[in-house]
């Protein structure tokens, strides 16, 4: 099969693109550096011919819900459709678990994403996934009151990148079956404890803090609501493990 990948040098497009050719089939990286810009549509005809699916797992840094809704509109909107009219027979959709369940700008962006998906005209999947293991590294970098790290509490099951896009290739490679079972990490971990042992593993020797961070993602996350239902499928390796391979 000829599998295009939107996103494909990200953090889970580059495994996803790895599965796609470790499972013997031909993956076509949709990317800007390939001629591909997804949100003006350029290139994308030429891209996707020949083209039997495409996952997409296109992102972007923002935190404003009027940009997310923005990009995924209009990125998500190009890619499906330039995807019937090259006679595509399969989108696959990577989403995040609890984006319905939790008021934070980003995740409106993927909501809207989810629509679009639904209403396109080539048959679609979509699967939900928890935060990666780099989850811990991206809050440390970031959750920073003037020079002091802090770690922010919230509950999460992370997931290796690399089993999201083993699955994402699966799913490509067969038939299209709708909104599939999330997928998580093998078990529940705390956020703070993520963050402090990915310090320790750079070297970070100073005081990072655990504490509850303003605002609606983590919210809802100490809450619980990016949390896997029971119906989930889990993934094989845990935050330590991947910490440690990593």
């Amino acid at each position: 099969m000829r599998i295009a990948v939107a996103g494909g040098t990200g953090t889970v497009g580059r495994p996803t693109v790895e599965a796609v050719r470790a499972a013997g089939h031909e993956a076509v990286v949709l990317s800007r550096s390939q001629g591909v810009d997804l949100v003006t549509g350029q290139g994308l005809d030429y891209a996707l011919a020949g083209a039997d699916a495409v996952i997409d797992v296109a992102s972007v840094e923002t935190l404003k819900a009027s940009a997310a809704v923005e990009f995924f509109t209009a990125a998500t909107g190009n890619l499906v459709s330039a995807a019937a009219d090259a006679g595509v027979g399969h989108v696959v959709l990577l989403s995040i678990v609890g984006i319905d369940r939790i008021p934070y700008d980003y995740y409106a962006g993927k909501v809207a994403q989810e629509k679009i998906v639904e209403a396109s005209r080539v048959p679609w999947t979509i699967l939900r996934a928890t935060q990666f293991h780099e989850f811990a590294g991206q809050m440390f970098a970031r959750a920073k009151l003037g020079p002091l790290h802090v770690a922010p509490n919230a509950r999460t099951q992370p997931v290796a990148a690399g089993e999201v896009g083993e699955r994402l290739a699966t799913l490509a490679s067969g038939v299209p079956q709708g909104r599939v079972r999330d997928l998580a990490g093998p078990r529940e971990e705390r956020l703070a404890e993520m963050v402090r042992a990915f310090a320790r593993r750079e070297g970070y020797r100073g005081w990072v803090p655990a504490l509850n961070v303003p605002g609606p993602q983590m919210a809802g996350m100490r809450a619980g609501h990016a949390l896997p239902g029971p119906d989930a499928d889990l993934g094989r390796q845990t935050f330590t493990e991947w910490l440690a391979a990593s």
